[in-house]
C-alpha cells in the first residue's frame, strides 16, 4: 500500500527517507458530441449544467491518482509527499487532469 500525503512530509514518520524525484500520473478526458450539445441545451435555461458535473471529473481525477501511484511503485517508492492535482483545458471539451508528488522511501531495506 502506498502512503500519498499533501503535506510537504516534515512529520516525525518521514524523517529518514530517501528522495527518488517527482512522479506524476496524467490523464486527458473528452466529451462526447451528445454531452456537448445536451449541456449547451442546458445552459440556455441557467442553474446547474447536469451534464458538465458527472462523475467524470471524479473519474478522471482517480486515473491520475492511479497512474501517479504506479509511476512512484515502478520507482521503488512507498509513498508520495506533497501530492497535488491540477488540470488544464487543452483544447473545447478536452481536459487534461495531472496528479504528481515526489516520491520517497521511508525506510531503507536491509541487503
Amino acid at each position: 500500500m502506498m502512503i500519498v500525503t499533501t503535506t510537504n512530509g516534515r512529520s516525525r514518520i518521514t524523517q529518514d527517507r530517501r528522495y527518488l524525484g517527482v512522479v506524476r500520473g496524467i490523464t486527458v478526458r473528452s466529451r462526447n458530441v451528445f454531452g456537448t450539445i445536451g449541456a449547451q441545451f442546458q445552459s440556455l435555461f441557467g442553474g446547474n449544467i447536469t451534464l458538465y458535473t458527472p462523475r467524470s471529473p471524479s473519474a478522471a481525477r482517480q486515473e491520475a491518482y492511479d497512474l501517479m501511484v504506479r509511476h512512484a511503485s515502478e520507482h521503488g517508492a512507498d509513498a508520495v509527499i506533497a501530492m497535488r492535482y491540477d488540470a488544464n483545458e487543452i483544447a473545447a471539451g478536452i481536459t487534461e487532469v495531472l496528479a504528481y508528488g515526489t516520491a520517497v522511501v521511508l525506510e531503507e531495506t536491509a541487503p
